[in-house]
């Protein structure tokens, strides 16, 4: 069953990657996360779509009590939707540098973890947006392996000079994680290597 699932995510990613590479490349978007985004907005008769804007979105709903003021997100949207945002918002809490600073700040600000994840997913489906409506342009990450290779660079002699793990390099040069500011440093350290 592994296998066979490992077969299918493959196919899945390969798929999802010809029809929108932008979105497949967004941080913490996964292939199954990314063909829900797809599917949700595509118009057909299988489901609601998502909006036509992402100014679109029904408005926060108040939900204050007493002194407290705060507002939750409308339940009235597309609950798969809801859930691929929710899942990437909280993927980047844990992974992305930039969205733990964000969160970081915004508890100092005296936010819950409920307001700031409602804020980040608000974030996120602004992005998501823009990677379903515009042709996002993916750099190209093909020539680092055959470059470091032929350079006979290990992958530990690059994660050291770059300062990261050699995870992280790896799974780079096989477009698993997208990092455009890392994959510009390593380019520039092999040709100079």
């Amino acid at each position: 069953m592994t296998a066979e699932h490992q077969a299918l995510t493959k196919t899945l990613d390969s798929q999802v990657t010809a029809h929108n590479p932008g979105l497949r490349s967004a941080h913490a978007v996964g292939p199954d996360t990314a063909a829900q985004l797809l599917i949700r907005a595509t118009p057909n008769a299988c489901g609601p779509r998502l909006p036509s804007s992402p100014s679109a979105e029904p408005p926060p709903v108040p939900a204050s009590s007493g002194r407290t003021n705060r507002h939750r997100l409308s339940r009235g949207g597309d609950r798969v939707a809801n859930a691929a945002l929710y899942r990437i918002a909280l993927v980047r809490m844990s992974s992305d540098p930039r969205t733990r600073d964000y969160v970081a700040r915004q508890t100092t600000a005296g936010r819950t973890k409920k307001e700031i994840i409602r804020l980040l997913k608000r974030a996120v489906a602004r992005e998501m947006f823009r990677c379903l409506t515009t042709t996002v342009t993916v750099p190209g990450i093909a020539d680092l392996r055959p470059l470091r290779q032929s350079k006979s660079i290990t992958l530990t002699a690059a994660a050291r000079q770059l300062g990261v793990w050699p995870a992280r390099i790896s799974t780079l040069e096989r477009g698993i994680r997208r990092d455009d500011e890392l994959a510009h440093a390593y380019r520039d350290w092999l040709h100079t290597a």
